[in-house]
Order: structure tokens, then C-alpha cells, then sequence
């Protein structure tokens, strides 16, 4: 797959995790939701790595994913850094829905939702 349908694809996919995410949390699954935010999250990124020239790592690591667009993308470099210290709680919340969603017995709420939500959408809305 080329580089730019690679981005795009990604990109895709993001979006339809997004949507995938309302609707799990009109139906109150929040875990479910947080966990598909991650998802839209970390493709995005990965798209995002591929537009700046990097092959990105695998890893699901949101942290470890903006940790890496940060040292590539000069000009957002020091607004991804206040993103990883002013939202830790929040990428906490959903690199834990990674794991947690298959392997343990975490639940989420509404307000942890919408906090990922609201991450989510800044990062998108500004590297995008």
C-alpha cells in the first residue's frame, strides 16, 4: 500500500472508531466507547507519524506515539508535550481501556467518557 492510501486508510478508520464511540456511549457502554477511542486515537496518530516521514513503532501506546510525533513535528512539538502533562490522567484512562477491555474487570463511567472524548478531539482537531 503507498504511503498517502496508508494515511488515508488510517485516517478512515480513525473516524469510524470515532462514530463507533457515540454510539456505544449513547448506550451507556463506556468502557466499550473509551476503548474505541484509543483505537480512533492511535490510528490517527499512526497516520500522522506516516505524513512526517516515520514508519511508526508497533505499539498501542498513546503515550509512546506522541512521545514520537512530538521529536518529528517541529511545529506542534511543544503543544504534544503540554498535551502529555497537562492530560496524564486522561491517556492514563485510555491506554488502560486497551488492556482492560479484554483482560480485566474495569469499568468506565460517563465522566471518564467524556474526558477521553475531549482528549481525543483536541489532538485530532490539532494535528489533523
Amino acid at each position: 500500500m503507498a504511503k498517502r492510501e496508508e494515511v488515508d486508510h488510517l485516517a478512515r478508520r480513525a473516524g469510524e472508531f470515532l462514530k463507533t464511540a457515540e454510539y456505544q456511549a449513547k448506550e451507556g457502554m463506556y468502557a466499550l466507547a473509551i476503548f474505541s477511542l484509543e483505537q480512533a486515537l492511535q490510528l490517527f496518530l499512526k497516520s500522522r507519524l506516516i505524513l512526517h516521514g516515520v514508519d511508526y513503532p508497533r505499539t498501542h501506546s498513546i503515550r509512546r506515539l506522541l512521545i514520537l510525533l512530538a521529536e518529528v513535528s517541529k511545529g506542534h512539538e511543544a503543544w504534544i508535550r503540554s498535551i502529555l502533562r497537562e492530560k496524564a490522567l486522561e491517556i492514563s484512562f485510555i491506554e488502560d481501556a486497551y488492556i482492560s477491555s479484554r483482560y480485566f474487570l474495569r469499568d468506565f463511567g460517563e465522566e471518564e467518557y467524556r474526558r477521553v472524548r475531549s482528549l481525543v478531539e483536541e489532538v485530532m482537531e490539532n494535528l489533523g
